[in-house]
C-alpha cells in the first residue's frame, strides 16, 4: 500500500492521518492519545515517500558495495507487526561493526520505551568514542542482544542460585544489583560481575522479609540506578520437619523469607515497573516442592505453592501492562541451602548431622546452579510462566498434572537422614 502512487499520501493528510493517535494508543498501548506534534500528516506522507524513493529503486539496481564503515547499533523490537526479526538476517555482510540488540516491545519502541534506547544508545556511543573494550564487553554474551545495559536485581544473590543467576545476567552485559544479608558475599558477587561483563554492579545488604527495608532499597534504586528492567525474587531459606514438630515460630521465619520476601519484592518493585510503563519481567524461585507434596516439607512446600500461585495470578494481573512474570521451580540443586537448613524437633547436634548428610546427597546429585540461572535467563525471554528445572521437577510437574495419587503416595515417603 506504502508503494501506491499519491494515496498514501492522500490518506494520511485525510482520516487516517487524524485518526492514527488513537488507533496506536488502542492497538499498540502506545501511551496518550496525542502524536507529539501537529506534523503527524506531512511526516507520514513524507515516510511514504521515501518507501517510494528508496526500496523500488535499490530493489531494482542493488548495490554490490553498500557496506557501512561506521559501527552500527540495531535495536530490534520483538513484537513488530510489521518488520519480522528475519529481515535483518546476515546483516552483518553489509555493517561489519554491528551490535545487536532486541527487546520485548512493539513497533513504536522511541514512545514506549525511551529509557531503554537511552540507556542504549548512551552506551553504545561512549564506548565507541572512548575505544574502551571493557565496555564493549556486554554486547559479547548470550542474550546480550536483549538483556545488554539494562538493570537487573537479583535478591539471594550471595551464593547459590542467586550468585549464579548475578553471573548469567553480568555475562549478558546487565547492570546487576546483588542483595543479600551477607554483606561480604554480595559485594563479591558484585565484584565478579563486573569482572565477568557488568558495565556497572552494585552490592545491597537486606533483608527481604523487612517490607520497610525493601522499601528503603526501592527508593535508592530509583534514586541512584533507575527502574528495575527484571527482578529475580531467590532469596529463600530451608525447613525440614514434619508438620507436629515445626513449631510457629519455625513457620513464620520460612514464610517470613520465601513467601513474604517474594511478595514485597513484587509489590514494590512491581510497582515501579508499572508506573514506568516500559514493561519489565519478575523471576520468582518457587520450588519442585510447589507442585510435590511430602510429609517432611509441610512449612517449605507451603510457602513455596503459595510462591507459585502469586506468580500466575501477578502474571495475569501484569500482562496488559507489559511484565511477565515466571515461576522457576529447581529439584534438587547443589546449593548452599543444604547446609543451612534447618530441621524441626531435633537437636542442634543432630540437626548439624543432617544438615551435613544432606548436603552430600545434593552434592552427589551435583545438579549445578547455573542451569538454573540458564532457565531463567531462557524464561525471561521466552515469558515462559512455570519453568521446572531438573528432571525430577519436571516429572513432578507433570505428574502434579496427570496423576496426583502418585504423588500423594509418594509424599509418605520419609527420606532416611
Amino acid at each position: 500500500m506504502l508503494h501506491t502512487p499519491v494515496l498514501p499520501e492522500l490518506a494520511w493528510k485525510g482520516p487516517l492521518g487524524k485518526r492514527w493517535p488513537r488507533i496506536l494508543e488502542r492497538v499498540e498501548k502506545v501511551p496518550g492519545g496525542d502524536y507529539p506534534t501537529a506534523s503527524l500528516p506531512t511526516d507520514a506522507a513524507h515516510g511514504a515517500w521515501l518507501y517510494r524513493d528508496n526500496v523500488r529503486a535499490r530493489l531494482r539496481r542493488p548495490r554490490a558495495d553498500a557496506y557501512a564503515h561506521c559501527p552500527v547499533q540495531l535495536i530490534t523490537p520483538t513484537g513488530d507487526a510489521f518488520l519480522s526479526q528475519r529481515l535483518y538476517d546476515d546483516l552483518e555482510q553489509w555493517a561489519p561493526q554491528l551490535v545487536r540488540r532486541t527487546l520485548p516491545a512493539k513497533h513504536w519502541v522511541p514512545r514506549t520505551r525511551p529509557d531503554q534506547l537511552v540507556s542504549w544508545i548512551t552506551e553504545f556511543v561512549t564506548a565507541k568514542e572512548e575505544g574502551d573494550p571493557a565496555k564493549q564487553v556486554a554486547a559479547s554474551g548470550t542474550y546480550a542482544d536483549r538483556f545488554g545495559g539494562q538493570l537487573v536485581l537479583v535478591t539471594g544473590a550471595a551464593s547459590g542460585i542467586g550468585r549464579a543467576t548475578a553471573f548469567a545476567f553480568a555475562e549478558a552485559g546487565a547492570r546487576i544489583i546483588a542483595v543479600d544479608r551477607d554483606a561480604e558475599g554480595a559485594a563479591r558477587t558484585a565484584d565478579m560481575s563486573r569482572l565477568i561483563g557488568a558495565p556497572q554492579a552494585w552490592a545491597e545488604v537486606v533483608d527481604v522479609a523487612d517490607e520497610a527495608a525493601m522499601e528503603k532499597l526501592a527508593d535508592k534504586v530509583d534514586a541512584e540506578y533507575g527502574t528495575v528492567d527484571v527482578l529475580v525474587n531467590n532469596a529463600g531459606v530451608g525447613l525440614s520437619g514434619s508438620f507436629l514438630q515445626t513449631s510457629a515460630e519455625d513457620w513464620k521465619k520460612v514464610l517470613d523469607v520465601n513467601l513474604w520476601g517474594v511478595i514485597h519484592g513484587c509489590r514494590i518493585f512491581g510497582k515501579r515497573m508499572a508506573d514506568r510503563g516500559q514493561g519489565g519481567h519478575i523471576v520468582n524461585t518457587a520450588s519442585a516442592a510447589a507442585f510435590q507434596p511430602s510429609k517432611m516439607l509441610p512449612a517449605y512446600s507451603t510457602s513455596k505453592a503459595a510462591v507459585l500461585m502469586l506468580s500466575e495470578c501477578l502474571r495475569a494481573e501484569l500482562a496488559g501492562q507489559g511484565i511477565g512474570v515466571s515461576a522457576i521451580c529447581p529439584g534438587l540443586v547443589n546449593t548452599g541451602i543444604t547446609a543451612s537448613a534447618r530441621f524441626a524437633g531435633v537437636s542442634a547436634e543432630e540437626e548439624k548431622r543432617r544438615q551435613a548428610k544432606a548436603a552430600r546427597m545434593y552434592g552427589l546429585r551435583n545438579y549445578p546452579p547455573e542451569k538454573v540461572a540458564d532457565a531463567i535467563l531462557r524464561a525471561v525471554v521466552r515469558n515462559q510462566a512455570v519453568v521446572p528445572v531438573t528432571p525430577e521437577a519436571r516429572g513432578a510437574h507433570l505428574l502434579s498434572r496427570v496423576a496426583p495419587g502418585a504423588l500423594r503416595a509418594l509424599a509418605r515417603f520419609e527420606p532416611r537422614l
